[in-house]
C-alpha cells in the first residue's frame, strides 16, 4: 500500500491527497457502503448470545458486575 520511499509521497501534498484518495477507494470497493436508510437503535430488537431478550434488568445486573 506504501510506495517504496514514503518519504518521497509526503514532500508534495496533492501526491499525499491522491494517495489517501486511492487508499479510501480501495476501501469503498473492497467493503462496499450501506446505503440502507433503515434507522436500527440500539435497543431494537436486542439479543443475547443465545438469542433471548435482553431486557433492563439483566443490563442492571451486568452494570453492577463491572462497577458502573
Amino acid at each position: 500500500m506504501l510506495p517504496r520511499r514514503p518519504a518521497a509521497l509526503f514532500r508534495s501534498r496533492w501526491a499525499a491527497l491522491l494517495w489517501a484518495a486511492g487508499v479510501l477507494w480501495t476501501a469503498v470497493c473492497v467493503a462496499g457502503v450501506d446505503t440502507g436508510s433503515k434507522s436500527t437503535a440500539a435497543s431494537d430488537n436486542a439479543t443475547d448470545a443465545l438469542g433471548q431478550p435482553i431486557d433492563n434488568a439483566a443490563l442492571d445486573l451486568l452494570r453492577n458486575a463491572i462497577g458502573g
